[in-house]
């Protein structure tokens, strides 16, 4: 159990590197890390330094001395990135559309993961000063998959359009994915079997990752400034996320 959970603590930390080092590639700023102000987005001191600082962070994470720590100070970051930029240029550019808020909840979701790959690992000796943040993973993990269950209702048409035509875009795939995200996330939230709602997520987006969002990144690599790359490397961490999550769930109710 603890090799696997050390294999989903990689590939989220991987998942990051791979959205920094497509700034680092394109010089501009993923909207999911910074949407606004436009000139900040494209400052290329500004895009060196904040994809440097998120790969050193995810490096840390891979490295089990220093991952702990290191997966807070992440999540606190990508907190601290949604307050200051995300939420500001979300509510001054459409503050009645909640579509627009995809990437909000794309970073507290990548915020709950890092917090919930922290909860997996033995606290140091000195511990860490925001060590009473890491409860709160699960919920702003949870938070997003239920906002985005029901984004599947209310944009129906949108959401079908997505899906591969391997599998058919009925509006039932739409309807399905969309309970079963919001299931999820209310049985993560209110802690009825955590653990295997956990687990489901994290296949579903693990299958989301194969067969949506890779085919759409080989199709267009630059289409949105590679946004669909990062869709990649989203759903990446947050199926690792998911799996760790059940990891620790399962580990918490074994030692009651």
């Amino acid at each position: 159990m603890r090799d696997t959970a050390k294999l989903w603590r990689l590939l989220f930390a991987l998942s990051v590197i791979g959205i920094a080092l497509l700034q680092l590639i394109l010089m501009i700023f993923m909207p999911v890390i910074l949407p606004w102000p436009d000139s900040l987005v494209i400052s290329v001191p500004a895009i060196w330094t904040g994809s440097i600082f998120l790969i050193g962070l995810a490096v840390f994470i891979m490295i089990d001395k220093l991952s702990r720590n290191a997966a807070i100070d992440l999540g606190v970051v990508f907190l601290v990135l949604c307050v200051l930029f995300h939420l500001p240029f979300q509510l001054k550019l459409t503050p009645f559309f909640f579509g627009n808020l995809t990437n909000v909840f794309k970073l507290i979701a990548l915020s709950g993961c890092s917090l919930i790959i922290a909860s997996g690992l033995t606290p140091r000796e000195e511990p860490h000063w925001l060590e009473k943040i890491i409860p709160i993973g699960p919920y702003l993990f949870a938070l997003t998959m239920m906002v985005f269950g029901v984004m599947h209702f209310l944009y129906t048409d949108f959401v079908k359009e997505l899906i591969p035509l391997v599998f058919g875009r009925s509006v039932i795939w739409v309807y399905f994915t969309g309970a079963a995200l919001f299931a999820a996330g209310l049985g993560i939230t209110i802690n009825v079997k955590r653990a295997l709602a956990a687990r489901l997520l994290g296949i579903m987006i693990l299958i989301w990752a194969v067969f949506l969002h890779l085919p759409r990144a080989f199709a267009a690599p630059q289409a949105g400034h590679g946004n669909e790359i990062v869709s990649v490397f989203e759903a990446l961490a947050f199926s690792a996320g998911a799996f760790k999550l059940a990891i620790v769930s399962k580990a918490k109710k074994a030692a009651v």
